[in-house]
């Protein structure tokens, strides 16, 4: 209880720096008039500059560490330097711009949607449809809209320094969680990578990566928490260190050893649960790993102690695990679990229909000829060698086998029309054996340094070696994401202003639109229901649509498909008449407004349907109402720039 207390109080204390950090960083950069990342070399030198800083406090850290001296100062130089990498990675390449990575585009259109509904309102709506509790979980998006709302912030607005910020915390509770789990040096080392892995390939994505910074040392809890041999082998190479650390050597009797770990289960349990509310898809994964986890150990113990009496245990300690994440995931799926079970019948969900290529193979990152390849491939060889010998590498081997496991448990998914998406897992994969890497390439030194007569210089060319390889990584980050930066400069924000400063979309008459919907219907916009085409209007305002961007992010309970049939219907109507009489009989409420664009023949808009397994999975299609059932005294037709606003006058 006392070691747990002082790892929360750590963790209180990290966040706090980490936030006080982000917030100065990005508050400094918005001072400036940056120029386009896409058009100058200018936020990319500053960016190197910042991350060589970072990475000289983690240095910093590390060497304190290693001689035992001034352990506070090493923490603090620790939070510092990692939320400064991520603050300084992320939010420099993007100073010019108020969007994310890959701005409104592709999948952010819908998650910024999200945020601007859980900014509006603390309540827990769908994110597009009214009355009706969301289904994607909401934890993430929960949290920013919180700090939106205390800012003063509209949810597109929030979204870049929310996320930025939220990372930047994670990155140094994730520190907090190693240096329990690891020797304090070791914890600094890890978390400095696998914070630049999750940077690189896990950061447009913002709440997945969240769970991907945790997923490593929450693995390593899990593991003391299911595997608790009666004697714990934790005294080698490196010396005394937590039992979750123990490597090869002297075996020794431990109290740990016969006791429930009941720390590690709950621990185990929160991360469960938090992946529960963050990201239903990590949370699959995880759990998958851990039930491996626990049929690993209580065959462990079967076969020891000769009797099936050795895996109760196991499965009380699986069980308390279970329910501790249940509980903490109802706090944002009850509703959708009430209304599913008591409502309206959920239609057929489309989520996990959706093969790239990169789905349809397995994932090899350690044979690339990159410095990633090279990292990977070693923590791919430690584990091959230290898996019978090491607690880490036992629970991260575990890890990697469940991301291959659902790899192929996707791939044979297709035969039953979905997949499991295991292409979203490639980012978890990188970043395990991107830790293993970090252990290996460590231990692997220390025993070429051994086995060639302990040379005087060999530990400082290791030492410049892992230092010139991290740089030499980090500085490729925005490499790695030049697509997703590019894209943050070349949308239209919610001010209509492109960061680029090139003339800017449609998106740069959303205002007037939203002050003609004001004007015309005098209700709030968390109450009025807009049917369009340009879904993206609702990224930017909070209003209700009456259909989503596609079915695969649609909320099952609220029928997409039913919803694009009667908009089919709709579209063929001829008089006023029709048309209300129509959308008054409709089963779900009926949009107040319509957002066209004006096509040669009338209205339009464009629809989507699924077409898995064809890859692109979404086929677009456009409707075209005629004009005449609008000119009537119940509708307000506005010309908008390239759009037709009609109104429905009550």
């Amino acid at each position: 209880m006392k070691r747990a207390l002082g790892t929360a109080v750590d963790g209180v204390l990290a966040a706090l720096v980490a936030t006080l950090v982000a917030t100065v960083g990005l508050y400094a950069f918005s001072l400036v008039e940056w120029p386009a990342f896409n058009s100058s070399n200018v936020t990319r030198a500053l960016t190197t500059l910042g991350q060589v800083v970072s990475a000289a406090l983690l240095g910093a850290a590390i060497v304190l560490y290693r001689r035992g001296t001034r352990a506070w100062l090493a923490r603090g130089l620790t939070w510092v330097g990692l939320s400064g990498f991520v603050t300084v990675t992320l939010g420099m390449p993007l100073a010019a711009t108020k969007l994310y990575l890959f701005g409104i585009s592709v999948d952010q259109e819908f998650r910024t949607e999200y945020l601007t509904r859980l900014t509006d309102s603390a309540a827990l709506r769908d994110m597009t449809y009214a009355d009706i509790p969301p289904f994607y979980p909401a934890g993430w998006f929960w949290i920013g809209g919180r700090v939106g709302n205390l800012l003063g912030m509209d949810g597109w607005e929030v979204f870049k320094p929310f996320a930025i910020g939220f990372l930047a915390v994670t990155a140094v509770v994730a520190y907090t969680l190693w240096r329990q789990l690891v020797r304090a040096d070791l914890a600094v080392a890890v978390s400095a990578v696998t914070t630049a892995l999750v940077v690189a390939y896990a950061s447009p994505e913002a709440y997945s990566a969240v769970i991907a910074l945790l997923i490593a040392p929450a693995f390593l809890l899990a593991w003391g928490a299911l595997n608790r041999p009666v004697t714990a082998r934790f005294v080698g190479i490196d010396g005394p260190r937590h039992p979750i650390d123990g490597d090869s050597g002297p075996s020794m009797p431990t109290k740990a050893g016969k006791g429930w770990g009941w720390g590690a289960v709950v621990g185990t349990g929160l991360f469960l649960g938090l992946a529960a509310t963050f990201y239903t898809l990590y949370l699959g994964m995880a759990a998958f790993a851990v039930v491996l986890m626990a049929i690993v150990s209580a065959f462990l113990g079967i076969r020891a102690e000769k009797t099936w009496r050795a895996a109760i245990p196991v499965v009380v300690r699986l069980a308390v695990i279970a329910v501790i994440s249940g509980l903490v995931a109802l706090t944002v799926w009850l509703p959708y679990l009430v209304d599913a079970l008591t409502g309206t019948p959920a239609t057929s969900g489309t989520a996990l229909h959706y093969l790239p290529e990169t789905g349809a193979t397995l994932p090899f990152p350690m044979f690339e000829f990159s410095l990633l390849g090279a990292l990977t491939m070693i923590g791919t060889l430690w584990l091959a060698v230290r898996t019978a010998t090491s607690r880490r590498a036992q629970a991260l081997t575990i890890g990697v086998v469940a991301v291959y496991l659902w790899t192929l448990l996707s791939m044979a998914a297709t035969v039953a029309g979905t997949t499991l998406l295991s292409f979203r897992l490639e980012a978890v994969l990188i970043v395990l054996l991107g830790a293993a890497g970090v252990f290996g390439f460590i231990e692997g030194s220390k025993a070429i340094y051994q086995a060639i007569n302990e040379p005087v210089r060999f530990k400082a060319a290791a030492v410049v070696v892992a230092a010139v390889g991290a740089l030499a990584f980090a500085q490729n980050i925005p490499q790695v994401l030049q697509t997703e930066i590019t894209v943050a400069y070349q949308d239209t924000d919610g001010d209509g202003v492109r960061a680029d400063k090139r003339p800017p979309s449609a998106v740069s008459y959303y205002g007037d639109v939203d002050k003609a919907i004001g004007e015309q219907l005098g209700k709030p916009r968390d109450e009025t229901i807009v049917l369009t085409a340009d879904t993206s209007f609702l990224s930017y305002y909070p209003y209700f649509g009456f259909q989503g961007l596609t079915s695969h992010y649609a909320n099952p309970l609220a029928q997409f498909d039913q919803r694009a049939a009667a908009i089919e219907d709709w579209a063929e109507l001829e008089s006023p008449d029709e048309l209300v009489a129509a959308m008054d009989g409709s089963e779900w409420t009926a949009p107040d407004a319509f957002l066209f664009r004006r096509g040669a023949d009338g209205y339009t808009l464009r629809l989507a349907e699924d077409v898995y397994p064809n890859d692109p999975n979404v086929r677009r299609y456009t409707v075209t109402f005629d004009e005449s059932p609008f000119e009537d005294p119940r509708f307000t037709v506005t010309d908008i720039g390239p759009f037709a606003l009609v109104t429905r006058v009550s």
